[in-house]
């Protein structure tokens, strides 16, 4: 039974997040039933990650199992031609081995967040950046999203809904940058929390405003309390943009 990896992408607007819901739209529903209609076997969607209501996916990784070898040409285009009109889009398709496994062989996972920063809102990306006003100190985020970084308890930054077993995570990189007219953050991990991404980056917005400091995102972190975070962004302006193994 051949292991087809494929990287996707996808807006995440449409869907009540990437996990198959019964009766809900989801980013896994919609693959299932495309490759179904492609093979005529019910198949099962594995995903490196299972990204939340609304977030996007520049190269989501997931694999699937198909009785029957296909060229994996084949697999992308007929999977892409089930998925119109859908949001959705197959990028590359090859053959993995029999213990290869999109979620528990990645190594990295790493976000985006894209932030708008500006006066006038977005008119063609609405639904894909986070519009904030007032100006943001990119240099300072940068500088408090560093605390971020290393071996920590992330309960201030967790969910309250997080399935996982331990707060406890690795964050490889946290990133603030301002191109242009926008502030863009990234993080690096092997895994994350519920909504870990989105809380840091409402945390650190704190900060680029002017409300929050440096030592107030560390205090934060060390607090080991969901009541010390500060806001969640939104969904609008988060990306999965790479899995590494």
């Amino acid at each position: 039974m051949p292991r087809y990896r494929m990287t996707i992408e996808y807006d995440g607007r449409p869907y009540k997040g990437f996990q198959a819901q019964a009766g809900l739209p989801t980013v896994q529903g919609s693959i299932e039933r495309a490759a179904h209609a492609f093979c005529g076997e019910d198949v099962r969607v594995n995903a490196a990650g299972r990204t939340d209501t609304g977030v996007h996916a520049l190269a989501q990784v997931i694999h699937i199992d198909l009785e029957k070898a296909w060229r994996p040409e084949v697999v992308r285009n007929a999977i892409n031609a089930h998925l119109v009109p859908e949001p959705i889009s197959v990028l590359e398709v090859t053959v993995a081995p029999a213990d290869w496994h999109a979620r528990f062989s990645a190594t990295e996972r790493r976000y985006l967040y894209r932030i708008l920063n500006r006066e006038s809102p977005p008119a063609l990306d609405r639904g894909r950046v986070w519009h904030v006003r007032k100006p943001l100190d990119a240099q300072a985020m940068h500088t408090a999203a560093q605390s971020l970084v290393g071996h920590h308890d992330f309960t201030t930054f967790r969910d309250l809904a997080c399935q996982a077993k331990s707060p406890m995570k690795t964050m490889d990189l946290a990133t603030v940058r301002r191109e242009g007219c926008e502030v863009v953050l990234e993080f690096a991990s092997r895994s994350f929390l519920h909504r870990q991404v989105r809380s840091m980056t409402g945390t650190l917005a704190e900060v680029g405003i002017g409300r929050w400091t440096a030592e107030d995102v560390k205090q934060a972190l060390e607090a080991r309390d969901r009541t010390a975070c500060g806001p969640v962004a939104p969904a609008d302006g988060l990306y999965l943009v790479a899995v590494k193994y």
